[in-house]
């Protein structure tokens, strides 16, 4: 374990990891376009969940590369991260069992989302947020909620859309543990601060 922290902040794994959320960030969005395209304007910033978590990572990433920290950035991508990752990972498993079976669409779909939500914590212990960058990021996702069950902006699952007030309630639950789980492992670096 010592020996990946070693790994994280050099630069070429930097550069390696940077180079693979932009080219996610890039296909999150080109997913996302035809429900973008059938978007309110006023919705479209709170549509592309994923992506939009990924890029506030690329912000990070660029950041740590010339040797820098941006707290209120680093608390949304870290919070964004897990929850959106965590999510699409049970919304595809979720889809393959109402709808079976698992397309290899799927498959992709969970393990870059398993791997956006273990990348954001894996840097917990480089980042400097401090209460305030937390209560932004518990700001964004909790308004989030709100554009997606509340006036319907959610990321598109057919299969499951007999089910949106069920996902909409765990969702809920999933921003708050994720929250939490940034707050508990950052505490630390927010009492040094």
């Amino acid at each position: 374990m010592i020996y990946l922290y070693g790994i994280l902040k050099q630069r070429w794994f930097l550069t390696c990891l940077l180079i693979v959320n932009i080219i996610g960030t890039a296909y999150g969005y080109y997913w996302y376009k035809d429900q973008l395209a059938a978007t309110p304007l006023k919705f479209v910033l709170f549509v592309p969940d994923s992506p939009t978590a990924s890029l506030f990572f690329v912000f990070v990433l660029i950041a740590f590369l010339f040797g820098k920290n941006i707290p209120y950035i680093e608390a949304l991508a870290a919070v964004s991260l897990f929850k959106y990752g965590i999510w699409a990972v049970g919304m595809n498993i979720a889809g393959g069992l109402v709808a079976p079976p698992l397309y290899w669409e799927s498959y992709m779909l969970i393990f870059s989302h398993l791997g956006m939500a273990i990348e954001g914590l894996l840097y917990a212990s480089y980042y400097k947020i401090r209460l305030r960058h937390m209560a932004v990021a518990a700001l964004w996702v909790f308004h989030n909620e709100m554009i997606d069950y509340v006036y319907g902006m959610m990321p598109r699952y057919d299969i499951l859309a007999d089910h949106m007030q069920l996902i909409g309630y765990l969702t809920f639950w999933l921003s708050a543990f994720s929250v939490a789980l940034i707050y508990v492992l950052t505490r630390d670096v927010q009492h040094r601060g």
